[in-house]
């Protein structure tokens, strides 16, 4: 027997309820209220958290046995997840640019410190595409009195936009004067270039060139020369783009700042040095590192174009010499991966090594060395140091499971001893029972974050190093970092070369007062 259906008659709300839900009782103005920076920097935290995951298991998944299919499945999801946190950091970046002006704090910046940093730090990504990277200062040129972390943040603009769109070749990255009490900072590519018709226009917001390189879309918010654009108008600069010599691009940032000392000797006086690579990137950076010493160089494709004038040769591993030219010294020029072909060069009569991309110091060490001026104990690069930190103990405070094992391996590679702690109570607790020589602290962890922790255990007199871990790349999350008493700045995800660099000098003894010191 089938029962009729029972009508229920809804009940009136009291005279005293609200029937409307929080939102219907915004006004029309509440409604169309703009998303807050501080909100989006919360949305755009959860979503590098689970991309950084993504991203670090790649790479341990990287270091180990593939077949073919399976490395380029993993190449591809590598570089889908690092476009999409590309994109999200240049959003929340466009957006904090925009909503309040730009402060810029001015210190003494080593130029070439600040070179060698971001060349070394987006070396690997080159390096992935085949691509040499390259630096140099002009001679005479030092210390300058400027924002270093806007400089970076431009530079790290440029060369990024430049790997991205370069196929072959190289990026070589400089600084020179620009006239009396200015400074050129430039990034010429060897890529496909920009039509003249659109070098001003490709640093408005939203607009590309032309997102297709080889007829693939290598898509882009657009946003990142607009940040440029915006930081440059900060520092008082000009910023743009040319041909570059030879073809490809150069973009450039050129900005008034005072000389502050500090140029680096002419220890190369006298000395004529040849280098040989067929890459034109690795030739210029070498020849004019070489200049910026004191010294005289010139640059061949191929050993038989050495000139006999020269004393000491640099010759580029990528040209696969089986020993040098001939019986005068030679240094063998080489990739941090290339690190175990060390010893074989030396078996084969090669006087050392240098690492790329060039450092002007070390080039000057080892030629000065080879050719007897100097002890030939070579210091080891620290970019190719098997394990920097054996027996380091290290405090690791991070609440996301995915991103403690990322660290964590990358930590133990390099021969640390690793505590976790999931949060701010725990991490404090480990310090009040145990002794760390390095402390890395997350950012954003529920409760208690990384800068109140940070707060707490200097109020408790904790003077290890405490070192930030954050997917917040602004320069004002640096300088909060700093100002509870955090030490340095590290990026997620963490980069494995960043992180070395910390280990050493951690290793090596911290000797900077706490809030002075670079971030890796």
């Amino acid at each position: 027997m089938i029962k009729a259906a029972t009508l229920v008659t809804p009940q009136a709300p009291p005279a005293d309820s609200d029937p409307q839900t929080p939102e219907e009782r915004k006004t029309p103005e509440e409604r169309k209220a703009p998303v807050t920076i501080e909100a989006l920097a919360g949305l755009s935290h959860e979503f590098r958290t689970p991309l950084n995951g993504v991203l670090g298991l790649t790479r341990l998944l990287e270091a180990t046995p593939l077949t073919g299919e399976q490395r380029s499945y993993v190449d591809a999801l590598k570089e889908s997840g690092e476009h999409l946190l590309g994109l999200v950091n240049q959003l929340l970046d466009f957006a904090r640019l925009g909503a309040s002006a730009i402060r810029v704090q001015t210190e003494d910046v080593a130029l070439e410190d600040l070179l060698k940093g971001v060349c070394e730090l987006t070396g690997p990504r080159a390096s992935e595409k085949g691509l040499e990277i390259g630096w140099w200062v002009a001679p005479g040129l030092g210390r300058i009195r400027a924002d270093e972390g806007r400089l970076r943040q431009v530079l790290l603009n440029y060369v990024g936009n430049a790997i991205k769109f370069t196929q072959t070749g190289g990026i070589l990255v400089s600084a020179a004067p620009a006239g009396a009490g200015r400074i050129r900072l430039s990034v010429q590519d060897t890529g496909p270039g920009v039509l003249e018709t659109e070098r001003e226009r490709i640093f408005e917001p939203f607009v590309q060139t032309d997102p297709r390189v080889d007829g693939v879309s290598l898509g882009g918010t657009g946003l990142g020369l607009a940040i440029v654009r915006s930081l440059a108008d900060a520092l008082r600069g000009v910023a743009g783009v040319r041909p570059a010599p030879g073809g490809g691009a150069e973009f450039w940032l050129e900005f008034p700042a005072a000389r502050a000392g500090g140029a680096p000797g002419r220890n190369l006086a006298g000395r004529r040095i040849g280098v040989v690579s067929p890459n034109p990137v690795v030739c210029e950076a070498a020849i004019r590192q070489i200049l910026s010493r004191g010294g005289d160089g010139v640059a061949v494709e191929s050993v038989e174009d050495l000139p006999a004038d020269a004393e000491i040769l640099l010759v580029d591993h990528a040209l696969a010499p089986s020993a040098p030219p001939d019986d005068r010294a030679a240094i063998i020029l080489l990739a941090p991966e290339d690190r175990s072909l060390i010893e074989d060069y030396r078996a084969r009569g090669f006087s050392g090594y240098l690492i790329k991309p060039l450092r002007p110091a070390s080039l000057a060490e080892r030629v000065l060395a080879a050719s007897g001026a100097r002890s030939r104990t070579e210091r080891l690069d620290d970019r190719i140091a098997p394990a920097v930190a054996p027996g380091l103990r290290v405090l690791l405070v991070e609440d996301h499971a995915i991103n403690a094992l990322l660290a964590t391996a990358m930590l133990q590679r390099e021969g640390c001893l690793v505590d976790h702690a999931i949060g701010g109570p725990e991490a404090l607790a480990a310090v009040a029972v145990g002794t760390y020589d390095l402390i890395l602290m997350d950012m954003r962890m529920p409760g208690m974050g990384g800068l109140e922790t940070t707060q707490e255990m200097r109020a408790q007199e904790v003077t290890t190093p405490i070192v930030a871990l954050t997917a917040n790349t602004f320069e004002d999350d640096r300088q909060a970092c700093l100002a509870s008493g955090m030490d340095e700045f590290l990026v997620k995800p963490l980069s494995a070369d960043a992180l070395r660099r910390i280990l050493v000098r951690v290793a090596r003894g911290w000797k900077e007062p706490a809030g002075r010191r670079r971030s890796a």
